[in-house]
């Protein structure tokens, strides 16, 4: 080991870019998993040319390699399973450029999502893709994890806009798929099998990506209703109607109480269901489907709560929404937090399933997220030091997977499978299916040391 790390400390040639000693391997043994392992060594490079030389060295000595951006995923992606090395990108941060001619921006993989965000708001662009983590979360992080959020309903997720990147590949070589083009059949579209791959085949140094003008305005409501249930079939009424909102995010009851008490809210009584809905395009275009919206709403047996009607009663919305973490987090000491999607008309189908199964292992299942494109969070709260509600828990998200996949549904929206969902990935895919994603990873890496023990 000793010899392998000396290598590695004559690459990067600084001390205050390796990590050998316990106390500073520790904050890195995890992620916002419940996963846990100590790296042998953290590694902090700064450009391609040392990634590349480190990669050598571990793909020679087969040594692990655990990629790494803020470490805020939640199935135990950047969790060293195996040891070896973390390669932390985090000083990879630049924004290399912002191509006003194509509309393009290239950045390195430790730049912050809020902040590239902020930075192309100032030419009047956006990056639509907006993972509940964008202020802490990296962009090398949502490509490989194809993280989506709340505006995918209208804009879609990590994958719809990434364009080119640069990648080390397992053996050591620095390679470019794709570039600053929008059509590209020249071919395997590697660009997009790097997308969600997880870390497992390549280390992303440079990333290319589609940005778009910001529309002229946003609209913003929030409805609340008795029935759970006549809450989530307005998703679909919405749909149905050709009303595309950049976001509906759907919250349970459970969820609203949960909220009432962390902030102190005195209305919402009786209220089982709440669907927060946001418009944007030009000021005429969201004016008239917010008409429709409204007379959806009230066929629906809605209650409209508000509608913002500038940017600080739109932020006081979305403000109701980001308080529900810190709020479920108080009932218990332990969040087993699943991301199920499914077709849009099935989420009523899904709600009573997961609401069944809740009672039938006395659980307390809380669910909200993004119902616009069907991606429900399950979190099932328990009490991690207690063995049987652990036990009752991981039957619970057995039965929930399972009545997933009969609604024609996956395991898996957005938070990928890691280490959590590695158990579960052959009741969703065929074994065929699993075994050609396996071949796919030993082309890549012939000695398995990227991220080695994800996934399969």
């Amino acid at each position: 080991m000793k010899k392998w790390i000396g290598e590695i400390e004559g690459i990067i040639g600084d001390k205050e870019r390796i990590f050998t000693d316990l106390a500073h391997l520790i904050p890195y043994s995890t992620d916002s998993s419940t996963f846990k392992n100590n790296p042998d060594v953290v590694v902090f490079p700064e450009n391609k040319e040392e990634i590349s030389e480190i990669v050598k060295v571990c793909n020679r000595e087969k040594i692990p390699i655990t990629p790494r951006g803020s470490g805020v995923g939640y199935t135990g992606g950047a969790v060293p399973i195996e040891g070896g090395v973390l390669l932390s990108l985090t000083k990879m941060n630049k924004i290399l450029e912002i191509d006003l001619d194509n509309l393009i921006a290239t950045v390195e993989p430790g730049v912050i999502t809020k902040t590239l965000q902020d930075e192309v708001k100032k030419y009047g662009l956006f990056y639509p893709p907006d993972p509940a983590s964008l202020k802490i979360s990296t962009i090398g992080g949502n490509v490989a994890e194809c993280a989506g959020g709340m505006s995918a309903v209208k804009y879609g997720v990590t994958k719809h806009f990434v364009l080119g990147m640069e990648v080390v590949i397992p053996t050591g070589e620095i390679l470019r798929f794709g570039g600053k083009v929008f059509k590209n059949v020249t071919g395997y579209d590697l660009t997009s099998l790097m997308v969600g791959s997880e870390g497992t085949l390549g280390i992303m140094t440079e990333i290319q990506l589609k940005l778009l003008p910001l529309p002229e305005v946003r609209r913003t409501m929030m409805v609340l209703f008795r029935d759970m249930y006549k809450g989530a079939k307005t998703v679909s009424e919405i749909i149905i109607n050709k009303i595309i909102p950049v976001a509906i995010e759907f919250l349970d009851g459970d969820s609203i109480r949960c909220i009432k008490d962390y902030k102190n809210i005195n209305s919402w009584e009786d209220m089982d269901g709440m669907l927060i809905i946001e418009l944007d395009g030009k000021e005429e275009d969201t004016k008239r489907d917010m008409k429709k919206l409204e007379k959806i709403v009230k066929k629906m047996d809605g209650k409209i709560f508000k509608v913002a009607e500038n940017e600080e009663e739109r932020e006081e919305i979305w403000e109701t929404r980001r308080a529900l973490s810190p709020a479920i987090g108080k009932i218990n000491n332990t969040k087993v937090n699943e991301d199920i999607v499914v077709p849009r008309n099935k989420i009523p189908d899904i709600l009573h399933k997961i609401k069944e199964i809740g009672k039938k292992y006395n659980l307390n299942i809380i669910c909200f997220g993004h119902a616009g494109d069907g991606n429900i969070h399950t979190n099932i709260m328990i009490d991690g030091r207690n063995l049987d509600e652990v036990k009752r828990s991981k039957m619970a998200v057995k039965e929930i997977f399972s009545e997933t996949i009969k609604l024609g549904g996956f395991i898996s929206g957005e938070h990928g499978i890691g280490l959590a969902k590695k158990p579960y990935l052959k009741m969703n895919l065929q074994k065929e299916t699993v075994e050609l994603l396996k071949r796919i990873k030993r082309a890549f890496d012939p000695n398995n040391i990227l991220n080695p023990g994800k996934i399969f």
